[in-house]
């Protein structure tokens, strides 16, 4: 029982930070897993299991709100689907000894990008209502949809950044589509999962509370994206992704290393961690700070200009 009520702990958490980012449902759910000593190929099929429940109520929302870009969907989201079947037949293929270290280090991967991506530039606008090419969609969608698969996640953090930075695309578009393709993607890697590892190896109560926990989050994460800045969150949850899988591949065969080794691997960790951190919440300020004075010399050019006309 208490598995479970962690388990439902876990997709909560997950899902506030993915309503939040428009990303890291699979790789916060995935991480978590892992470090509770679940096989990889069978963390991977519950994340997406519980994603198809997610992802539908998640993409019914945004597009209820406008936020879908249905021709991005279809040009991204069908080469994801295709990625993501490879991807789980691949990662079932392997052995648990050999999958638990690569998926850790695709994990981290994925870490290691939200952490700098939101510490260091944030989310990036310009370029808005440019088209978005199939030639661009389709790759992103076939790596991204291979990378959430063997990862356990990555859909969003590899799609979400690329087509924000093309800077093509409002973010709550993307993010509302990138959702709403998600959809497609976890149906296709929770079918090659039934075909690789077969549905003896995937405990269907755990995705059960993964996915209750989800559903209740969705609601908090729209309330919660309106008070915690994304640079912000993205630089905490890229930390925690980090920090955890670290831990699994030093203590994992590949490594082995030395409980000192462990020890000041996790305070180097820590510092950079509470670093980006701190560098993420003050440019924030700063940029907020520059957003009001920008504010202000506006209102004042047009009441100059409101009364440069009324003198005339």
């Amino acid at each position: 029982m208490r598995a479970l009520i962690l388990l439902g702990l876990v997709g909560f958490v997950a899902q506030l930070v993915d309503g939040s980012l428009g990303m890291a449902y699979g790789v916060t759910s995935s991480t978590l897993l892992l470090a509770i000593g679940t096989n990889a190929a069978a963390a991977s099929a519950t994340v997406h299991l519980a994603e198809i429940g997610t992802t539908l109520a998640s993409g019914i929302s945004h597009w209820r709100f406008g936020n879908v870009d249905w021709k991005v969907v279809a040009k991204i989201g069908i080469p994801g689907a295709a990625g993501a079947f490879a991807g789980a037949t691949f990662l079932s293929s392997l052995s648990t000894e050999v999958a638990a270290p690569i998926m850790s280090l695709i994990l981290l991967a994925l870490g290691a990008y939200i952490l700098v991506r939101f510490t260091a530039f944030g989310l990036p606008r310009g370029n808005l209502g440019k088209p978005l090419r199939k030639r661009f969609l389709a790759p992103l969608g076939v790596v991204a949809g291979f990378v959430d698969a063997t990862g356990g996640g990555g859909w969003g953090p590899v799609g979400t950044p690329a087509i924000l930075a093309s800077g093509r695309m409002a973010p709550r578009k993307v993010i509302g589509s990138i959702d709403a393709s998600e959809f497609l993607v976890a149906i296709a890697a929770s079918i090659g999962f039934f075909v690789g590892i077969g549905s003896e190896n995937i405990d269907f109560a755990w995705v059960a509370v993964l996915l209750v926990g989800g559903v209740i989050a969705a609601p908090i994460a729209a309330w919660l994206v309106r008070h915690i800045p994304p640079r912000i969150l993205g630089s905490a949850v890229g930390g925690v992704i980090i920090l955890t899988n670290v831990r699994t591949l030093l203590r994992s065969d590949w490594v082995d290393a030395s409980g000192g080794v462990q020890t000041v691997s996790y305070i180097a960790i820590a510092v950079i961690w509470v670093a980006a951190i701190v560098y993420s919440v003050r440019e924030y300020r700063r940029d907020k700070a520059r957003e009001s004075v920008e504010a202000v010399e506006g209102e004042l050019r047009a009441r100059a200009g409101e009364e440069e006309q009324a003198s005339a």
